[in-house]
């Protein structure tokens, strides 16, 4: 069910740029940023310019409520759960360099995975820790394909919520209680959903859930946040430490302080103030509007481009059909005769602003995009495709 057309209203004019006639398909590599974002991180500036220029104490409190608002969001225990973090790499780092790693164990991740969530558990490889890449032809890595993969020294399994290439939405329940049931540490890249899709990380058993906040969260770049549990959190041996991560960080030379209790511990220092006002902003925001609603909506309109994009000649639709598959990434590849990067541009100079990747046509819309969004991206690529 797609948002009512009242609502529909109310979110679009949140994005001055659609004044402009041009039509915005990119989000899953960054969001534009809402005008109550931008009024947000233009207050910050001018409280630190012109205004009260110590707003260290506030900032603080934002910062508080900010994990609140995320917890909520991904159905976290607690606030407590949740740590700041400037971008996915970052949060999937604090996992990845403090397990205690044996010579042996075993990283069960996709082959074709966005790097941020390859990069951190192929630095393991010093450890002596072998990585299984699964090779799926059709992008689904499934709890099927997971379970053949795992063996007695499986250690942990990294997926992406969504695939950024396919726009495949992992089955993360059946994951998770594969995991579980078996004690491997399931960690989730959760850049792709979080913000179009519901996830729910007690519901799914994840144990770690990372996502930068520029894309579906459209939120400032260098903003994003790790949650994990607290069973894994006792088995993490943190491996940086700074004045944030203690108890008290105010007891400046109490230096035999103990660790933050939650997982505040992980953020260290000083943090990206101004892009977290625009993140609280932008978070915000999706509560109003409501994850599910918003899920909903997704579904719905990218359904419709799934439709129109599917008949065209030269093209051929990657992204599983089924709603329980995908998200907000709708991906077509062409064939030989034709080169995505031209067609891209015609595109581009035609007003639409999409992604190529892997030499595939990559579109994701976002909640404010509408029905008439999606046909009209259609013929524009209709148009192109034959131009091409």
């Amino acid at each position: 069910m797609k948002l009512s057309d009242e609502a529909l209203t109310a979110a679009r004019a949140l994005f001055p740029y659609l004044r402009e006639g041009r039509l915005y398909m990119n989000h899953a590599s960054t969001s534009p940023l809402s005008s109550r974002v931008v009024s947000a991180l233009t207050a910050y500036l001018e409280r630190r310019s012109a205004g009260k220029l110590e707003t260290y104490p506030q900032d603080r409190e934002m910062v508080e409520s900010l994990r609140g608002i995320v917890a909520r969001l991904i159905n976290a225990e607690s606030s407590e759960r949740i740590a700041i973090q400037g971008s996915t790499t970052d949060a999937i780092n604090v996992v990845a360099a403090g397990l205690p790693w044996q010579a042996g164990d075993r990283v069960i991740i996709g082959a074709v995975e966005f790097p941020a969530n390859v990069y951190p558990y192929l630095n393991l490889k010093q450890y002596g820790v072998e990585i299984d890449f699964l090779r799926a032809d059709d992008g689904r890595i499934t709890p099927e394909l997971i379970f053949s993969a795992v063996t007695p020294r499986t250690r942990l399994v990294a997926l992406s919520a969504v695939q950024y290439l396919s726009g495949y939405r992992a089955d993360l329940d059946a994951v998770g209680d594969l995991c579980r049931d078996r004690g491997i540490v399931f960690a989730v890249d959760g850049i792709q959903a979080v913000g179009a899709v519901q996830v729910d990380v007690q519901r799914s058993k994840i144990d770690c859930l990372s996502a930068g906040a520029q894309k579906w969260q459209m939120s400032p770049h260098g903003t994003g946040f790790l949650y994990l549990t607290e069973e894994l959190q006792s088995r993490i041996r943190q491996k940086h430490l700074g004045w944030f991560s203690v108890e008290d960080p105010w007891r400046f030379h109490d230096h035999d302080q103990a660790l933050a209790r939650g997982a505040r511990r992980y953020e260290g220092g000083s943090l990206n103030m101004p892009g977290l006002w625009g993140m609280q902003a932008a978070l915000q925001t999706i509560m109003e509007f409501g994850p599910s609603r918003i899920e909903s909506h997704i579904l719905a309109i990218t359904g419709e481009l799934i439709g129109q994009l599917g008949g065209l000649g030269g093209a051929t639709l990657v992204t599983p059909e089924a709603d329980a598959e995908r998200a907000g990434i709708v991906t077509i590849s062409l064939n030989k005769a034709l080169d995505a990067r031209e067609v891209f541009r015609r595109l581009d100079s035609e007003g639409l602003t999409i992604a190529v990747r892997e030499g595939k046509l990559r579109y994701s819309p976002h909640f404010y995009n509408s029905s008439d969004d999606m046909r009209r991206a259609a013929e524009l690529t209709k148009e192109c495709l034959t131009l091409a």
